[in-house]
């Protein structure tokens, strides 16, 4: 009771104190990523005016306010804030998902959910896609922190999985689909409580009236529909109806993406009328696995503590004791080799890849995963930096339908801005210690 009843004083106290950020700021010298690709502006200036960018320049060129509180990037990388576009808010990398969904669903919308959400924060993701999770809680939490209320990132929330049936003991967050009418009773039911997008998975095991029924009712509320790519049907049926964006690498250990989805896949990706095909291929917990599980700084990093009580640190500590022996990852050494290569074939047909991490499955945790991610992109994959970045803030707004408002650092947007000691176009692994997080405008770090 005491660990709880510290929490919330610090979170009081920690958003009385962030009200009282200055008004008008003025961050002055660093190197500015705006978020379109284009050169860094060097020596930049960006004056924050409440929650929003008022003007973007360079010392040079823009003249700061006499009454703005000047904050000094000299030496630093500035940028958006990042976007992680799959999260689990619910799950906190713990090993045995049977056990958690068992024990934790009464601590989900008050502890754990919130605890994900600010930890997102601190690590420099303003805006994450929580894809599903128990409907009531994923909206109390969104809603909670989009009034102010707790300190987190802005998430968008899918509520429930949608899927044929529901894996046992996990109806609360999990809605099977019975038939084409109740396929389109639920998703009226998520979109008049209202979720941002619906999440579909196991889409190969519906009937194809079933998942026309269920995309189709999305698009008509007004509703994305991200699936996943896990195997060739799910990816094949997607394309056929429609849906908004893929996730994951799929296909287990297979080598490559069969050829006749490559074809769909480029056909999809040409069609411009369409706009583009987007993927989160969600790699890093794959390919660092057998890394976390031979060398356990990540493991010891007490980072993912933020938010929780110390039962469930020890709890979650306890199921991952010994990552060899973890069946989630048992066939991930034969996984890792072909990651690689299903980027390049999404690359080279012209998909548009999204960053996500898929964020609280078994040892990865939401401090860690979003920087991982562009690490692994960019000094594994060979990825343009540029392009990562662009991947966890321009695309990511645009794909949710907010780019008015966030993704980039423009003049009329909120202040979503982190900042970093040194070149992150040439050392991307320097978002793993974020030095600065400024969401809406008040500094959180």
């Amino acid at each position: 009771m005491k660990k709880y009843l510290f929490t919330l004083v610090t979170l009081t106290l920690t958003s009385f104190l962030f009200s009282q950020d200055a008004h008008i700021k003025a961050l002055v010298g660093g190197t500015l990523i705006d978020g379109f690709g284009s050169e860094p502006i060097k020596n930049s200036v960006v004056i924050i005016e409440g929650e929003r960018i008022k003007e973007v320049g360079t010392i040079e060129t823009l003249k700061i306010p006499a009454n703005a509180s000047i904050i000094s990037t000299e030496g630093m990388t500035v940028l958006p804030g990042l976007w992680d576009m799959h999260v689990h808010t619910m799950i906190n990398g713990h090993a045995d998902y049977t056990y958690w969904d068992k024990t934790y669903p009464p601590l989900f919308e008050d502890v754990i959910m919130p605890a994900s959400a600010r930890q997102l924060l601190m690590a420099g993701v303003t805006s994450a896609r929580d894809l599903g999770g128990p409907l009531k809680e994923s909206i109390a939490v969104r809603d909670a922190i989009n009034n102010n209320e707790m300190p987190g990132a802005t998430l968008y929330v899918s509520g429930p999985f949608i899927q044929h049936k529901p894996y046992p003991g996990t109806e609360a967050f999990r809605w099977g689909v019975n038939g084409a009418d109740d396929g389109r009773k639920k998703i009226r039911k998520l979109a008049k409580a209202g979720v941002n997008f619906i999440k579909l998975v196991d889409q190969d095991k519906m009937t194809i009236e079933e998942l026309k029924a269920v995309v189709d009712e999305a698009h008509q509320n007004g509703l994305k529909v991200v699936a996943h790519g896990h195997r060739p049907e799910e990816i094949r049926l997607g394309l056929e109806v429609g849906v908004d964006c893929f996730e994951h690498t799929g296909l287990s250990s297979a080598p490559k993406y069969p050829d006749d989805i490559m074809e769909m896949i480029k056909e999809r990706t040409a069609d411009m009328s369409s706009g583009p095909l987007f993927w989160c291929p969600t790699v890093e917990g794959l390919y660092n696995y057998e890394y976390v599980r031979d060398n356990s700084e990540k493991l010891d990093n007490t980072s993912w503590h933020l938010g929780l009580p110390d039962s469930i640190i020890a709890d979650i500590k306890n199921s991952i004791k010994h990552p060899d022996r973890l069946p989630y990852f048992q066939l991930t050494p034969s996984r890792r080799p072909t990651l690689k290569t299903k980027i390049q074939q999404l690359l080279d047909a012209g998909v548009v890849l999204l960053v996500g991490t898929d964020s609280g499955i078994p040892m990865k945790f939401h401090s860690q995963s979003t920087w991982n991610e562009l690490d692994v992109w960019v000094n594994e994959f060979g990825i343009d930096s540029m392009y990562a970045i662009r991947a966890a803030t321009y695309w990511p707004a645009l794909w949710t339908g907010v780019a008015d408002d966030v993704g980039t650092v423009t003049p009329g947007k909120y202040a979503d801005i982190i900042a970093v000691k040194g070149d992150v176009l040439r050392y991307i692994s320097l978002l793993q210690d974020v030095d600065m997080v400024i969401k809406h405008g008040n500094r959180y770090k």
